[in-house]
Order: structure tokens, then C-alpha cells, then sequence
């Protein structure tokens, strides 16, 4: 039995089509900057809220990135948001040994 032939498409609008193509490369990544960042507690270490470690995870998982550089790339992402919050780190918390 023989395969059928792979169906060919062709542009004809070619500056749509690479519009299309650049967009896709565009990243747009919302920080609410009213988003309780800290959990309501006093003391050190700073325990961090629910929404900012689902923040940092998000980021891991859609980077494909190990926590050190997570770390890295969350705190610039919050330099860029203009936010001056502290970035949960796995060295500083008691019992973590890391990846």
C-alpha cells in the first residue's frame, strides 16, 4: 500500500506570514505589582506567599531552567518589572539541600 502524498500549502500573503512568524517569538510576562509577594508573617528567613513561589515554579518549568537560575531569572524579571522584592532562594532556607 502506497502513503498519500503530504498535503502542500503555499504563502501568498508573505508579510502576514512573517508577522505571524515574529510574534510568536514575543514573551510578555504579567507581574501584578498588587500580588502579596510575602506571606503575613514576621521574621527571618522571609517566608515567601503561595503566588510567588507558583510565580517561580512557573517560570522553572517554562524555561526548563535548574532553581539557581530560576532564581537569577526571576530576580531580573523583577528588576524589569521595577519591583524591588526579594527572590526566594533555596540556599537560605533551613533544611533545603538544593536540587
Amino acid at each position: 500500500m502506497r502513503k498519500p502524498s503530504p498535503a502542500r500549502y503555499r504563502t501568498t500573503n508573505w508579510s502576514s506570514y512573517n508577522a505571524s512568524l515574529r510574534k510568536r517569538g514575543s514573551l510578555l510576562i504579567w507581574v501584578d505589582k498588587d500580588m502579596t509577594w510575602l506571606a503575613p508573617r514576621d521574621g527571618w528567613p522571609a517566608v515567601f506567599s503561595d503566588a510567588a513561589i507558583q510565580f517561580c515554579l512557573s517560570i522553572k518549568v517554562l524555561f526548563k531552567l535548574p532553581l539557581r537560575q530560576t532564581a537569577g531569572m526571576v530576580a531580573s524579571l523583577l528588576k524589569l518589572a521595577g519591583l524591588d522584592w526579594s527572590v526566594p532562594d533555596f540556599l537560605n532556607r533551613p533544611g533545603f539541600t538544593g536540587e
